[in-house]
């Protein structure tokens, strides 16, 4: 699992109970993985398909610092599917795990699913390739 993306938990991120919401880290990780999606197909014409099973195991304060990881975990003729873990980046305890969310790629103007032709191990290419290019 790839860590890409990090946030800070401000005041407005949080409930009642001054912990980060939910619904705040939910809107999050679709967001990180839709761009995890757009940058594994190469394309931004995707929409969400499906956010599998959520479990929250901890929660992160105002001021943490949470990074998302994000992999993955299977690829279709027209979508693809991610996982996605928030941690906290001092502890690196789990915060929130979602998994199986599903992208599709559609076309731009009918909106109708297309097929994006990447199989995992072109994307695996692609990701090496990657990591050999960054300028570390």
């Amino acid at each position: 699992m790839r860590f890409l993306s990090r946030r800070l938990v401000m005041p407005n991120d949080l409930n009642y109970a001054n912990s980060l919401f939910g619904g705040r880290a939910l809107e999050w990780i679709d967001e990180e993985a839709a761009i995890y999606a757009i940058c594994q197909l190469e394309t931004n014409c995707l929409v969400t398909k499906h956010i599998g099973e959520i479990s929250f195991e901890s929660a992160a304060m105002q001021g943490d610092v949470v990074e998302f990881g994000l992999e993955t975990k299977k690829v279709g003729r027209t979508s693809i599917t991610v996982t996605c873990l928030v941690r906290n980046k001092a502890t690196k305890k789990t915060i929130c795990l979602a998994d199986d969310i599903v992208f599709v790629q559609v076309d731009a103007k009918t909106r109708l699913p297309i097929p994006h032709g990447k199989t995992l191990e072109i994307l695996a290419q692609q990701t090496k390739v990657e990591i050999n290019t960054l300028n570390v």
